[in-house]
């Protein structure tokens, strides 16, 4: 695997995670990763990015702030352009790409597959929520994914799969956001897969533990937190069509 920054013509920096060569020719799956509320965090991501790429997908990892006054939107949305554009100069396919998020990053992804409009009708081609909660507004699309589906959605004629996954201990956002979420998504008949991890809380789910001292999450050494976000890669890397173990 390689690793390197690159910068948005937006300004912003994008972390590309790429995978080992694969044997067989032509562009491997692309996931899009978006963090949470903290500005310009995508290197706690970075643990969670690694493994997916290990897996064999190409994962770019965008800074965002959640504070400016459209609370993120345009960076998201730039940062999703991007991606489309430059994924197969990096070796992947920027139109059939996962839309992946944790905290506030997952509602975000899920509102551009139930809002095709705000990506000039592009649709991804799964989405993946990670310990979040959909009764809120989308940073992307300013209302909450759970308002849409109860509204309904005439404009995605086929719904896009949606795997949504929780840790057990998340005293931040509770699990049953996510429970909430699968079901609203079942009644509407979207395809979705919900994994619940043992135990993990709301930075155990990505690898790695909040730092208090610093005011954001760090890597984590334990082996526990390490398992819990190797379930989370590996939902990932099935959303995108690959063989995760």
């Amino acid at each position: 695997m390689t690793y390197e920054t690159t910068t948005a013509p937006n300004g912003k920096l994008v972390d590309v995670h790429r995978p080992a060569p694969a044997p067989a020719a032509g562009p491997v799956p692309t996931v899009l990763l978006w963090h949470g509320t903290g500005p310009d965090e995508r290197d706690v991501l970075r643990p969670l990015a690694t493994a997916v790429a290990a897996l064999g997908a190409l994962v770019l990892v965008p800074d965002w702030r959640s504070d400016e006054p459209d609370r993120g939107r345009a960076h998201l949305l730039a940062s999703l352009e991007y991606a489309r554009a430059r994924a197969a100069s990096f070796g992947g396919d920027g139109e059939r790409m996962v839309l992946a998020g944790w905290s506030a990053g997952a509602p975000a992804a899920l509102g551009v597959a139930l809002h095709p409009e705000v990506a000039g009708g592009w649709r991804p081609s799964a989405v993946v929520g990670i310990a979040s909660r959909y009764d809120v507004p989308a940073r992307t699309t300013g209302t909450p994914p759970l308002t849409d589906l109860a509204a309904g959605t005439p404009g995605v004629p086929v719904p896009v799969p949606v795997a949504l996954v929780h840790g057990t201990a998340d005293a931040l956002m509770d699990p049953a956001h996510s429970r909430a979420a699968r079901d609203a998504l079942m009644a509407h008949r979207w395809p979705v897969l919900s994994e619940e991890i043992p135990g993990a809380d709301h930075a155990g789910a990505i690898m790695t533990e909040y730092d208090p001292a610093r005011g954001r999450c760090r890597p984590s050494e334990d082996e526990r937190v390490r398992a819990a976000g190797e379930l989370t890669a590996r939902t990932i890397a099935r959303a995108a069509g690959l063989p995760a173990a």
